[in-house]
């Protein structure tokens, strides 16, 4: 299946996506702020990035700009539990992200998201 990093500072986050995913085979690494997650993928880039938007170190937006700037083909899903309006997201698919999900979301939703990524 697909590499597939996470990167969000709330470690119940990491796991719960770490669960979903795992179920479907995917290998999974994990990051806890954006300038770790950065440091990973340029190590071993990823299939797909699923960051938080609302992160210490590096927000999620700066580190979909900094890898849709840096490798054209990266593939990021952009998580966020903010809420309001939906700008964060809005902002988030500006800078590049293929996916945007709001927080709290379904395992489905995170499955769905991962597949048309993958795809496209």
């Amino acid at each position: 299946m697909a590499s597939i990093l996470i990167i969000d500072d709330e470690v119940s986050i990491r796991t719960l996506l770490r669960r979903i995913l795992d179920e479907d085979g995917h290998q999974i690494r994990e990051a806890a702020d954006g300038h770790i997650g950065l440091s990973l993928y340029r190590q071993a880039p990823a299939d797909v990035v699923i960051t938080d938007i609302l992160m210490p170190e590096r927000d999620g937006l700066e580190v979909t700009l900094a890898l849709t700037q840096e490798f054209l083909d990266a593939r990021v899903i952009a998580i966020t539990g903010a809420t309001g309006d939906r700008n964060y997201l809005n902002v988030a698919t500006l800078f590049g992200a293929r996916r945007v999900i709001q927080k709290p979301f379904t395992p489905d939703e995170i499955r769905r998201a991962v597949r048309y990524t993958l795809a496209h």
